[in-house]
């Protein structure tokens, strides 16, 4: 039987599925609740292994890892979507498969994006406070009904949110690397240029994957380009946005605010500027977390396992 290891199961998600019950009948199961205190802690561990799940993005599968689980590392099983954490490259040249769990979290994810657009756009963390302290505030705050909503990135999550923000009757507008007349049927978008995009919304939501062309892809000119009063979401990636330029537009108020579930660093420092700016909402990348999205992510993870040891691979990341 295969030795299967699932080193990063930290904070638990594939503890207690169904799923991880069925990957028991495949192979010699390892799991680690803990996060590695080490590299070589880390290494350790999917060293041997022929199939290895990594369920948390903080676990880095470089060159270097990869090549010191070779030859016996076969499959690398991604629970999730992105994969920036892994030398494909490397990947290849060793011999390891990587598969992934496309679209398993895009309700969840679409439905926190809204509830993060709603959140600044009314100001309901802020509110919520001050009416705890006592107070009764007065003011305007914005609705998103008949504003046009901007979707950087239009996959499984992006799609999802453009049939939501149609739903509350916002107009959508979205940018892609590779547009299409079907995609934009399909999803009831109309694509437009990556400045028109920034130009045009009153809410910019960043559901794209971080890669080599997507690092910084939001930055001072994009926020330049944005109205006053728009709002930044980012449920994809922190790196996505160039952070500088972030703060600085929601500090000078360049833009009205944001929301955000990504960060350039996680957990976010105690030191980090955003904590203390009253127009941002900040959640700890927890748009997926519901149980129903970690049992199909949990699946669909197995699911690529079982289907590489049964000889036909699924989902693989070209």
């Amino acid at each position: 039987m295969a030795r299967i290891v699932i080193p990063d199961d930290s904070p638990p998600q594939i503890k207690g599925t169904e799923a991880l019950e069925e990957l028991e009948k495949w192979g010699e199961v390892e799991l680690h609740n803990e996060r590695s205190s080490s590299h070589e802690e880390f290494v350790g561990r999917i060293k041997g292994a022929q199939v290895v799940i990594n369920i948390r993005a903080y676990s880095k599968f470089s060159r270097e890892v990869l090549g010191q689980s070779s030859p016996s590392l076969k499959l690398l099983s991604v629970l999730g979507t992105g994969v920036d954490n892994i030398d494909l490259s490397a990947a290849r040249e060793y011999g390891v498969l990587v598969t992934n769990t496309p679209g398993f979290a895009a309700p969840a994810v679409a439905e926190h994006t809204l509830a993060l657009m709603l959140a600044v756009a009314r100001q309901i963390t802020e509110l919520d406070k001050e009416v705890k302290d006592g107070e009764w505030p007065r003011g305007l705050v914005q609705q998103l009904f008949g504003k046009t909503l901007g979707i950087v990135g239009l996959g499984a999550i992006g799609g999802r949110l453009a049939r939501i923000g149609k739903g509350i009757g916002m107009r959508v507008i979205a940018w892609t690397f590779h547009p299409s007349r079907e995609r934009a049927e399909k999803s009831g978008v109309e694509f437009v240029s990556f400045d028109d995009l920034f130009r045009e919304a009153d809410v910019v939501s960043v559901n794209s994957r971080l890669s080599d062309k997507t690092t910084d892809l939001v930055g001072k000119r994009q926020f330049d380009l944005m109205k006053p009063g728009a709002i930044l979401v980012n449920t994809a990636r922190g790196a996505i946005v160039n952070k500088k330029a972030l703060i600085d537009a929601l500090t000078s108020g360049k833009i009205a605010g944001a929301g955000l579930d990504a960060f350039h660093q996680e957990p976010i420092p105690p030191d980090d500027p955003l904590l203390k700016l009253k127009n941002v909402v900040l959640t700890p990348h927890s748009a997926g977390m519901t149980p129903e999205t970690i049992e199909r992510g949990a699946q669909m993870a197995v699911g690529n396992v079982i289907n590489f040891l049964k000889g036909s691979p699924t989902n693989i990341v070209r």
